[in-house]
């Protein structure tokens, strides 16, 4: 087994397919999570985010390709996953059992000095006035962070967490924000699968957003917002003349008309600074000329949404089509 040292990378993905029959549910997704990140992993519904989870887990064997955690192959048993914990999908507890109880079973099967962790991962997560009460009576968000204390008893160096808000009220999902802030702070590594883009957006440094099992960008919020520059919105007096002026201003694209104005691309400032000076020489006064910047929401649809290539027939040689399912 490779020797782990400090600056072994969080999670290296490399070539990564899981088949199902005929079905490609990941479709060689390379990935890198350095040290440090909050990582967002993206994608629509069967993209392939939770497979994918899994097979970095160890839970399942990928079809192809390797996982690297820390430098070690999650495949090769308990030992290989020291230093990472997390969980897939909604953790599960015996719902008779207080939530101090669970925790003891699962610190009983790692073992180590995990029993002594339990109270201060349950403070952690803000249960300690209520580890004494049945996990049945928990509500969801309660039960959310139950499973990241019992993640934090590994005392992990990365957390892998699928889709952790899910189902949260506002406040539960603002104290999950804060929660993971608190652990990314002290120096923990977080991969985060998720679907709230806006909690994405305050949260990670750096996205990956997968689309029908492969990647479809990889890397900074920053570079992805730089990539799809800023657009501009115009509201006239005069709408139909100002659509003329802007269809035969040079540096302005992208034109779209909306309920709320018209949109448009520019390729640098001084194109809306001589669009302005055109507008006026038109008699087209201007109501509103204000910058809109890129939200990951505008940018995520742009990359997962459209027409899709449709699944190809099997060749002749068996070799499976692709379809955008993700293992149950």
């Amino acid at each position: 087994m490779p020797r782990v040292t400090p600056q072994a990378i969080p999670i290296e993905v490399r070539g990564l397919v899981k088949r199902y029959g005929e079905l490609v549910a990941v479709d060689g997704v390379d990935l890198t999570v350095e040290a440090g990140d909050v990582f967002g992993y993206l994608g629509p519904n069967g993209a392939g985010k939770t497979t994918s989870l899994r097979m970095m887990l160890g839970l399942i064997r990928p079809s192809a390709g390797e996982v690297r955690l820390f430098g070690r192959d999650p495949q090769l048993g308990v030992k290989a996953l020291e230093g990472v914990a997390g969980f897939v999908e909604a953790p599960s507890f015996y719902p008779y059992l207080s939530g101090r109880e669970n925790l003891r079973l699962f610190a009983s099967l790692d073992g180590g000095d995990a029993l002594e962790r339990i109270e201060e991962s349950l403070g952690i997560v803000g249960l300690a006035g209520c580890a004494k009460d049945r996990v049945g009576g928990y509500s969801h968000g309660m039960r959310q962070r139950l499973g990241i204390a019992a993640a934090l008893l590994r005392k992990p160096r990365l957390l892998m967490l699928d889709e952790p808000a899910t189902g949260l009220d506002p406040g539960g999902m603002r104290d999950m924000r804060d929660l993971i802030r608190e652990l990314s702070a002290g120096g923990m590594t977080v991969i985060l699968s998720s679907h709230l883009l806006a909690e994405v957006e305050e949260l990670c440094n750096r996205v990956a957003i997968v689309r029908s099992g492969r990647i479809a960008y990889q890397g900074s919020l920053a570079e992805l917002r730089a990539q799809a520059g800023d657009s501009y919105l115009l509201r006239t007096s005069d709408e139909a003349r100002a659509r003329a002026v802007l269809a035969a201003q040079p540096g302005i694209e992208g034109l779209e008309a909306t309920a709320d104005g018209t949109r448009f691309g520019a390729r640098d400032e001084s194109a809306v600074g001589a669009l302005s000076l055109a507008l006026a020489d038109a008699d087209a006064p201007i109501l509103e000329l204000s910058r809109r910047h890129a939200t990951l929401e505008d940018l995520f649809f742009s990359l997962t949404e459209g027409d899709a290539p449709p699944p190809a027939a099997p060749a002749a040689d068996g070799a499976p089509r692709r379809h955008p399912v993700e293992a149950a």
